[in-house]
Formats: C-alpha cells, sequence, structure tokens
C-alpha cells in the first residue's frame, strides 16, 4: 500500500506514516501507538470501518488502487 493511501485510510497525515516506518522522528524514537497498529490489522483483513457492532469492508475506490 502507498505511503498516502495508508495515510487516508488510518486519518494520519503521510509524514507520520513515514516516521512510523523509519522508527524516528528527528533523531528520537517513534513508537506505533495501539490504535495505530490494531487500525492497521483491520485495514489488512479489509475492514474499512466499525461501529461497535458491525464491520464495513474497505471501498472499492482506494483498494483498486493497490
Amino acid at each position: 500500500m502507498k505511503q498516502k493511501d495508508a495515510a487516508d485510510r488510518l486519518g494520519l497525515k503521510k509524514r507520520m506514516i513515514q516516521y512510523y516506518e523509519k522508527g524516528n522522528r528527528d533523531g528520537r524514537p517513534v513508537e506505533i501507538p495501539k490504535s495505530i497498529r490494531l487500525a492497521c490489522y483491520a485495514l489488512s483483513s479489509g475492514i474499512g470501518d466499525f461501529d461497535g457492532q458491525s464491520t464495513t469492508p474497505i471501498k472499492s475506490d482506494i483498494s483498486d488502487k493497490e
């Protein structure tokens, strides 16, 4: 997945994805928050949203670009 697509799906700026991939920001370690790790797992499982009871699949407009 492209960094821009990941950022859009996670509601983050592309730069944060770059920090997470690199593992540091301005020479300081960056830890990926648990909520982001869980969201990445959901996306990799095809889940686009969760309202507490049911899931919504990933919209095809983004997934078609992969």
